[in-house]
Formats: C-alpha cells, sequence, structure tokens
C-alpha cells in the first residue's frame, strides 16, 4: 500500500510540474511571437520604403541613408551584370576560337588499303561569315 502511495505522490509531483514548464513555455511562445510579429512589421516598412512608398515618414537623415543604400545595391547589381556578361562574352571567344580552328585545319590525309600509292585529298577552303566581312 505505500508503495502505491509513493508512486501516486511521484507521479502527481511530476504531473505539477510538466504543468509549470507548459505555463512558462507557453509565455515564452508568447513573448517570442511578439517580437517576431515586431520584426515582420519593420520589415514590410522597409520593403515598402525601398519601393519608395511612404516616404513622408522619412527624416532627411533616412532618407539619405536609404538612397546610399539604394545605390550600394544598384552597383551591386550592375557589378554581378558586367561579370556575368563578360564570362558569357569570354565563352562565346571561346567557342569561336575552336569553331575557326576547325575550318582551318587541314583534312587528315587518307592512305589507300593496297599499298601501291598514297594520295592525299585536296585541302577544302571553306568560307565564314565574321560579322560584315566574308572570309575565304
Amino acid at each position: 500500500m505505500e508503495r502505491i502511495l509513493e508512486r501516486y505522490e511521484r507521479y502527481a509531483y511530476a504531473e505539477r510540474q510538466l504543468v509549470a514548464t507548459d505555463i512558462e513555455t507557453q509565455g515564452s511562445w508568447n513573448l517570442e511571437h511578439a517580437k517576431l510579429q515586431a520584426r515582420i512589421e519593420v520589415l514590410q516598412k522597409n520593403e515598402r520604403h525601398y519601393m519608395g512608398e511612404d516616404l513622408d515618414s522619412l527624416s532627411l537623415k533616412e532618407l539619405h541613408n536609404l538612397e546610399h543604400q539604394l545605390d550600394s545595391a544598384l552597383k551591386q547589381i550592375r557589378s554581378r551584370k558586367d561579370k556575368n556578361l563578360q564570362e558569357h562574352n569570354n565563352l562565346l571567344l571561346k567557342k569561336a576560337n575552336g569553331k575557326e580552328k576547325e575550318i582551318y585545319q587541314p583534312p587528315p590525309v587518307e592512305q589507300q588499303n593496297d599499298g601501291n600509292s598514297s594520295t592525299a585529298l585536296p585541302n577544302q577552303l571553306h568560307s565564314v561569315n565574321i560579322g560584315l566581312a566574308q572570309v575565304e
């Protein structure tokens, strides 16, 4: 009988501890929710400012800061675009050089199997259009 009472007391104590931690956890979640909600509002306000909306509420210093951020972002975008264009240009140049080498490379010499004579085929010239000029 004593063991049953001890077990009951242990379970009752454990249940009270769980209820207490649940209340603390709930309060913690409510606080976290409030912080995240405030952060979302700030981010949405900043987004509206970046889009050119609600600028009347900004001070002169905040407007200058916003202008600086937009200029900085624009420079990064232009830099990334220039880099991508340069890489694409280099790739196209490599492809063009490869095609040019293929065109100007003489065809392989073919030999007959009977061994009497070997003849070489005459080189064929291909015409290539490069820009406005035609090269033969």
